[in-house]
């Protein structure tokens, strides 16, 4: 398990340095096994050093690639392949360690595919006044997938601005369209905030 200060959600690239001696054994042994290792939220703590106290969802990280460089520390690319839910953590020895089961979600009901086109448009809005802002924005040539539950996470994902624990709070979603919905109120909250700052001048 890594526990981090930011969300992973499934189908999202995550960069990753690593350099604490114990997350360079975790690496190494991940590379000998499946490659696989879970990802969640440090709510209270540090990530360097232990003693924080995390989340229990959080989700599945494969390695697309790792560069072991001179010194020892490791450059990677991984990426969230499903959602996971913490039964219950082991002694960390030497990095931290949990019993997990993986979390399916339900197939999207029909009304998941006008959620996304609502998202997607929202998203691009957000990102339009970001940009004339100053602000740091998602790109307006936004592409999120066909796949419905693909789409959910990928939304979640483009919604830069959204705040660390409200993406915590739409990954523990279990339902795609609820999961959409609750992101479409969220940036539509946002929305509303970036157009009276846009009127102030």
């Amino acid at each position: 398990m890594f526990p981090l200060h930011t969300v992973l959600f499934p189908h999202m690239l995550l960069p990753l340095h690593i350099f604490e001696d114990r997350y360079r054994t975790m690496t190494r042994e991940c590379l000998d096994a499946d490659g696989e290792f879970g990802v969640v939220l440090i709510e209270r703590g540090s990530a360097i050093g232990g003693g924080d106290d995390r989340k229990e969802v959080g989700t599945l990280a494969r390695i697309l690639q790792a560069d072991e460089l001179d010194d020892g520390r490791w450059v990677m690319v991984t990426a969230g392949v499903q959602r996971l839910r913490v039964v219950d953590w082991l002694e960390e020895d030497p990095y931290p360690l949990a019993d997990v089961e993986l979390i399916e979600d339900p197939e999207p009901a029909p009304e998941a595919a006008a959620l996304r086109d609502q998202c997607i448009k929202a998203i691009r809005r957000m990102a339009a006044m970001s940009a004339e802002l100053g602000d740091p924005a998602p790109p307006l040539n936004l592409e999120i997938s066909e796949n419905l539950r693909a789409a959910s996470y990928q939304a979640c994902a483009a919604a830069a601005p959204i705040g660390t624990f409200d993406r915590q709070k739409l990954l523990e979603i279990d339902d795609p369209v609820t999961r959409m919905q609750a992101l479409l109120a969220m940036l539509e909250d946002h929305n509303e905030f970036l157009n009276a700052r846009l009127a102030q001048g």
